[in-house]
C-alpha cells in the first residue's frame, strides 16, 4: 500500500488524511528523559528504499548530518538504513501509523475493533474518505494491548532509537479547507459520517461517566464533555505507549496536527498533554491556505500551550514552499524564532534544500 497516496496528488504527507527533548520533570520521567541537542537539530520523515545502495546511503546520511539533521523518522523497518544513520551520528526512530491501521490480517481478525461514526458505520466496512482510512477505537482494552506490543517488538530491536507516532488520533471530522474541493465536500459543520466514535464501547464508557448515551443527544457534536471524552480516549493510549517507550528507555515523539486548538477541533487530538520527549505538528501552510508566516503564528501558539513540557519540532512541507529556498529559510527563521527547538521537513531533501537549512 501507498501509504501517502491519499494526499500526494496535492503533494501533502499525513496532516490531514495525512497526517509528520526534554519534557517537564514530570512528563520527562513519564518518556523517559531523552536530553535535547542545545544547537538546533532539525528532523525528517521518509521512508526507505530498498534501491539504495551501501555507498550511496553513506553519502546521503552524512550530507544531513551535515546539514544539522540530528533524528531522521523511518516509515518502514530497514536495519540497514538505520545502521547506516546511525553511523552518521544521526538517531534512528521507527515511524508508525498507530490509529489508522488496514492491514487485512487486522481487519479480518478483529473488525470489532474498529470505529463507528454516528450513523453507526464501521471503519471495517465503509471507510471515510478513502479505502485506507480504517481507524480503530481508543476505547477498546484489546487495541491498547495490541499497540503497546507492536511498540515494544519495535524498542527490543537495538538499531532502533525511538518511536515516532503518526495517525494518533481520531479520523477528520473536518478536513483542512484545500480538501473540500477535492472530495466535494461542504464541511462548514460536522457531519455524522465522519464523526468518531460511536461504538457501543465507547457510548457505554461515557455513560457511565455522564449518565447520557452520546446518541441519544440532540447535537453531540456540540456537547464539550463527549470532545473532552474522545481527547482524554487518544491521550490515553499515547501515555500508556509512553510507559512502554520508558521501559525500553528511548524517546517516544508524535507527527500532530499544526496547532492545539486546530487539533482539538478536527481530530480530537490534545497533544499538549501527551507524555513525549517531543512534538512534531505538521504546520503545513499550504494545506490551510496560508502564507509563510502562520508557520510562526502556530509555532507560537503550541510552544505557548505546552509551557516548556517537552520540545516542538516545527513540521514542514517542502512542496508548499514551491522550490522558493528564501521562503524555506524564512518558514524556518519564523520557527525558531517563535520557541521551535527545530524543524521537521517532509518531502524531497535536495542539495538546494539541505543547504537552507544548514
Amino acid at each position: 500500500m501507498d501509504k501517502r497516496s491519499f494526499l500526494k496528488s496535492l503533494g501533502v504527507g499525513s496532516v490531514a488524511l495525512m497526517q509528520p527533548p526534554l519534557a517537564s520533570k514530570a512528563a520527562g520521567v513519564a518518556a523517559g528523559v531523552h536530553t535535547p541537542q542545545k544547537q538546533a537539530a532539525h528532523r525528517v520523515w521518509i521512508n526507505p528504499s530498498a534501491n539504495d545502495t551501501e555507498a550511496g546511503l553513506r553519502q546521503r546520511y552524512a550530507a544531513y548530518k551535515k546539514a544539522g539533521i540530528g533524528v531522521i523518522y523511518f516509515e518502514e523497518d530497514s536495519e540497514r538504513h538505520f545502521r547506516a544513520a546511525k553511523e552518521q551520528g544521526i538517531e534512528a526512530h521507527r515511524w508508525i501509523w498507530t490509529m489508522n491501521r488496514g492491514e487485512k490480517e487486522l481487519l479480518s481478525a478483529h473488525p470489532e475493533w474498529y470505529s463507528q461514526n454516528r450513523k453507526g458505520e464501521s471503519c471495517a466496512t465503509n471507510p471515510p474518505y478513502v479505502s485506507y482510512y480504517r481507524w480503530l477505537c481508543p476505547s477498546k482494552p484489546e487495541v491498547l494491548n495490541y499497540l503497546e506490543e507492536q511498540v515494544s517488538s519495535i524498542l527490543t530491536k537495538d538499531y532502533v532509537d525511538g518511536i515516532h507516532l503518526d495517525y494518533i488520533r481520531y479520523c477528520d471530522v473536518i478536513l483542512p479547507v484545500n480538501l473540500w474541493s477535492k472530495y466535494s465536500i461542504d464541511q462548514s459543520r460536522e457531519l455524522p459520517e465522519y464523526d468518531f466514535c460511536y461504538c457501543e464501547t465507547c457510548r457505554n464508557a461515557y455513560k457511565a461517566e455522564k449518565g447520557e448515551d452520546p446518541l441519544e443527544m440532540e447535537h453531540p457534536d456540540q456537547r464539550p464533555s463527549w470532545r473532552k471524552f474522545r481527547y482524554d480516549r487518544i491521550t490515553h493510549i499515547v501515555n500508556s505507549l509512553a510507559q512502554v517507550a520508558k521501559q525500553h528507555k528511548k524517546p517516544i515523539t508524535a507527527a500532530v496536527f499544526p496547532t492545539p486548538e486546530i487539533a482539538k477541533r478536527i481530530v480530537r487530538q490534545d497533544w499538549t498533554n501527551w507524555h513525549l520527549d517531543a512534538v512534531n505538528p505538521m504546520i503545513y501552510h499550504g494545506f490551510y491556505k496560508e502564507d509563510v508566516s502562520w508557520i510562526g503564528d502556530a509555532v507560537a501558539e503550541g510552544v505557548q500551550a505546552l509551557h516548556g513540557r517537552f520540545p516542538l519540532y516545527a513540521g514542514l512541507f517542502l512542496p508548499d514552499f514551491h522550490g522558493n529556498m528564501a521562503d524555506l529559510k524564512k518558514g524556518i527563521a519564523l520557527a525558531l524564532q517563535n520557541g521551535a527547538a527545530g524543524v521537521s521537513l517532509f518531502g524531497n531533501l535536495t542539495p538546494e534544500v539541505l543547504q537552507a537549512i544548514s
